[in-house]
């Protein structure tokens, strides 16, 4: 199977390009980001997103082969991601890798966009050992994964009702703070007393084993949310910048305990963090004191590769080019498609 993967990413609001060299090497990474077009209206808007798509498409990729040294035809594969995410913007990122890889006579692999988060650390850390157990923390997803081979995943838990970004965005809104709201509420922490209130951490207590097994590793942002929402509408003067810290130390506290229960309970070799809140301050320094306290090897993504990237995507169509071989030119959008898992 070849060794050089073009991938391709737009799954949401960032439209990416990248080749990858056998899922280790970056040759070259793009990544046009859409926040100013939709900063004004406070959140993405799937049709705005899908026609920058379009626009953008052509010079991104250009782009990429031009960084990578690179003409069309010398890529052994074309890798996108068919889902999950919104399905307009999907289907450009897919219509134009097949496009690509029909013109190239090369073959086309079909990526999930979960999988490839899973895949952004190996970037930087090609030795990574398994089993590893992933926290994998993004605006759409909350979940702890463990990785026991590559394309061998067992999910452990996940959100049972807002994602921890979601949370972020929607706690920002209601403070006033510009969107994209995780960075806002990161910012403005720094200069708040994380300790000034205590919210609520749902499913987190001393004793991991008093919680059912379909609870022990899952999440609940909701309530908190809730309770932010509550705490500043009763006492609107209340100082933002300590509601922020507060309310970002209940997110990553939550997050990190049940990290590591997980490690604990697996025996994993190692903890990786992965998704676009895994670009938080706060939840990076604790990420590192839990692997410490725990004893296992840290993998942390740069900030770059936690959000959304196409080299990620490259690196994961690699991987899945090697056991599944190329995917069919039919394949199309999937926008709810979950996490392949071991039976």
């Amino acid at each position: 199977m070849g060794d050089l993967i073009l991938g391709i990413e737009t799954s949401c609001d960032e439209t990416a390009a990248a080749v990858v060299e056998r899922a280790a090497t970056v040759r070259s990474s793009v990544v046009n980001s859409q926040v100013e077009q939709h900063a004004r209206f406070g959140g993405v808007v799937p049709e705005v997103a899908s026609r920058a798509h379009v626009d953008l498409m052509v010079p991104v990729v250009a782009e990429a082969l031009l960084a990578a040294g690179l003409e069309g035809p010398e890529v052994d594969a074309v890798a996108a991601t068919t889902g999950p995410g919104l399905v307009g913007s999907l289907l450009v990122g897919v219509t134009a890798a097949k496009s690509l890889a029909l013109v190239w006579d090369v073959p086309f692999v079909s990526v999930n966009h979960l999988e490839a988060h899973l895949y952004a650390a190996f970037l930087e850390e090609p030795d990574l050992e398994l089993p590893l157990v992933v926290l994998l923390v993004s605006g759409g997803h909350t979940m702890l994964v463990l990785m026991e081979g590559h394309g061998q995943y067992r999910l452990l838990g996940s959100t049972l009702d807002d994602a921890a970004g979601e949370a972020f965005d929607k706690v920002a809104r209601y403070l006033g703070l510009d969107y994209p709201g995780g960075p806002a509420i990161d910012a403005l922490a720094m200069e708040g007393d994380a300790s000034a209130f205590k919210y609520p951490r749902a499913l987190v207590q001393e004793n991991p084993a008093t919680l059912a097994d379909d609870r022990r590793y899952a999440f609940s942002f909701s309530g908190l949310k809730t309770a932010v929402v509550n705490h500043v509408r009763n006492e609107p003067d209340v100082a933002a910048a300590d509601v922020a810290a507060s309310f970002q130390e209940a997110v990553v506290d939550a997050l990190v305990t049940k990290a590591r229960w997980a490690v604990e309970a697996t025996g994993a070799k190692g903890l990786c963090l992965g998704g676009g809140v895994a670009a938080n301050s706060r939840l990076r320094e604790r990420f590192l004191d839990v692997c410490m306290e725990t004893g296992v090897r840290a993998f942390l993504p740069s900030r770059a590769m936690c959000t959304d990237n196409a080299a990620m995507v490259a690196a994961a169509g690699w991987w899945r080019l090697q056991s599944d071989g190329p995917s069919p030119l039919d394949t199309g959008a999937n926008p709810n498609w979950a996490l392949p898992l071991l039976p």
